[in-house]
């Protein structure tokens, strides 16, 4: 019978004996250098032409929609946007190594993973309009995605919320024999919230199916990493609650790739979760209300900017004959078309009628809502110059 006293694993020592941060020192896997070649150690990933040449136009797609999408917001055609600038690799590079049946719970920051699995444009716009095409109904914010038929559970505002539902997810995985694992991701901030470390150890002893992937993109909106956290990162927090970790250079598309698939296989073979920490960084503001200018340094950015994870893959591509720079600027010139053309489209439909605010929320609108709804009616009509016609369809 197995000894389930903890103790039995602990070794004894007779004198004061203080463990220091970075005794272990958590090395971080790179395959390509920022010039695309590969390290003389490193081994390339099992990666079709296909597969590979997917992974790159997914990231240059999700750069083109980013851009635009800030030109939106900046516009007033839409409330408000998240960028993932800088960070493609961590997204995309992770969902190419998932099986499209893996349930994807992402925070803000992963339009790439939802493209990569098939998300269409018109599909990012409607929901960014919030219009009556949104599966939502318009009652999130933009950028909140979510597709039962891609796996992919629509996104929350508060942070950290998540990661234990992820963990319980995988759990109901496991008990249902899938060959199937949930992947959750965060960036390092959230990693601050209690459901982090809720998550992770409820993921730990019941030893869930679930990859953990943490984006430490340096910044939790205008916080420095190093005024986060003294300890060595994220991955250190893994160890110490059982989990199997690896710490991965978040702007290199193959390294993400080869550390997701393993940490699928070890997820799958012993049931067990697994803990990412994808070093990158966040060259976008943390969003529309965001001014990064107010707390770092243009010179900063420049550094990572020659860390550029699509200009690096394209390099690689390049090396390995799969890339034309002339179909590559026509691809991104189609892009930019496509997205134009979904935007025009989706702000030109109807938003929801105003009932759908209360609607599915209870079996029987309670009456306290019923009267909320009418008052919110009464106060439309009565100022009827301060909102689109199309606001509600007031009747």
């Amino acid at each position: 019978m197995q000894d389930r006293n903890h103790l039995a694993r602990v070794e004894t020592t007779h004198q004061v004996h203080i463990i220091e941060n970075g005794l272990i020192d958590i090395p971080m896997l790179q395959i390509l250098k920022p010039d695309g070649t590969l390290h003389d150690e490193a081994q390339e990933p099992a990666l079709s032409e296909d597969v590979a040449r997917k992974m790159y136009d997914t990231m240059e797609y999700i750069r083109v929609l980013d851009e635009r999408m800030i030109g939106a917001q900046r516009q007033g055609r839409i409330s408000f946007y998240l960028a993932s600038t800088g960070e493609e690799a961590a997204a995309v590079g992770s969902a190419a190594a998932l099986s499209p049946d893996d349930m994807i719970m992402s925070q803000y920051r992963e339009q790439g993973a939802l493209a990569y699995r098939g998300y269409t444009t018109s599909q990012f716009m409607n929901q960014m309009f919030s219009n009556e095409k949104d599966p939502n109904k318009g009652r999130q914010m933009p950028i909140h995605y979510g597709d039962k038929a891609l796996n992919f559970m629509t996104i929350s505002s508060p942070l950290g919320t998540q990661i234990p539902q992820a963990a319980g997810y995988a759990y109901g995985q496991k008990m249902a024999g899938n060959d199937a694992v949930t992947i959750c991701y965060f960036g390092e901030g959230a990693a601050s919230e209690g459901d982090f470390h809720a998550g992770l150890n409820m993921a730990a002893v019941l030893k869930c199916p679930v990859i953990f992937f943490c984006r430490n993109n340096g910044y939790a909106i205008s916080t420095p990493a190093d005024e986060q956290f003294a300890g060595d990162g994220i991955a250190s927090r893994g160890l110490g609650y059982g989990v199997k970790t690896i710490r991965v250079d978040g702007n290199d598309p193959l390294a993400v790739f080869a550390a997701t698939k393993r940490a699928r296989e070890l997820a799958l073979e012993e049931r067990c979760p697994i803990l990412i920490e994808a070093m990158t960084y966040r060259l976008a503001a943390h969003s529309t209300s965001d001014d990064p200018t107010g707390y770092r340094s243009r010179e900063e950015e420049d550094k990572w900017r020659a860390k550029d994870p699509i200009q690096r893959m394209a390099k690689w591509l390049q090396q390995k004959g799969w890339y034309d720079e002339a179909a590559n600027k026509q691809l991104i010139d189609e892009t930019r078309q496509e997205v134009l053309k979904a935007l025009k489209e989706a702000e030109k439909v109807s938003v929801n009628p105003i009932e759908d605010i209360v609607n599915d929320v209870y079996d029987e609108v309670p009456w306290h809502l019923k009267d909320q709804l009418d008052n919110l009616k009464d106060h439309i009509r009565q100022y009827p110059d301060a909102y689109p016609k199309t606001s509600g369809r007031v009747k």
